[in-house]
């Protein structure tokens, strides 16, 4: 399983479900069927799909479940700025990174904090990279507190 791949195809199934307001699943399915149209991990490897689509799709329902949660976390650590005023690309990144660095044990909060960095070169502005980078960087320094009141 690529794991990053199922970041890129959460990032965008979260992107898609706030543009077109559909559900998650509708999000994934759409994703996945572009993506293994493409010429990539997916489309060679199909056995790898699954699982990639599967761990995707924890990812997905796990960011949604607890976007309240994540929301509010995140406004602890941006510093002049509103969750819902951010680039829809940064926040989908930013409330991805989050869900894994509190709420899944399985990813080290570096690692997290990495795949986000690059997700958001990869997908957002310029600028995207630095400003995910200093966002993730206060909440690590946070961490443990975020992890002891987790729902």
């Amino acid at each position: 399983m690529k794991r990053r791949l199922a970041r890129e195809i959460a990032v965008s199934s979260l992107y898609q479900m706030e543009m077109n307001e559909v559900s998650p699943q509708e999000a994934i399915a759409m994703i996945m069927e572009e993506a293994a149209g493409q010429d990539n991990e997916l489309g060679a490897k199909p056995a790898e799909a699954k699982a990639t689509e599967q761990f995707a799709t924890e990812l997905v329902l796990g960011v949604t479940e607890r976007k309240q949660a994540i929301d509010g976390m995140l406004q602890q650590f941006l510093t002049g700025w509103q969750v819902d005023r951010l680039s829809r690309v940064d926040r989908q990144i930013l409330r991805l990174a989050c869900y894994e660095i509190v709420f899944r044990d399985d990813v080290p909060p570096k690692a997290a904090t990495n795949e986000a960095i690059e997700l958001a070169k990869h997908f957002g502005t310029e600028e995207s990279g630095k400003f995910v980078n200093g966002v993730l960087g206060k909440l690590l320094q946070g961490v443990d507190e975020l992890r002891s009141r987790k729902e």
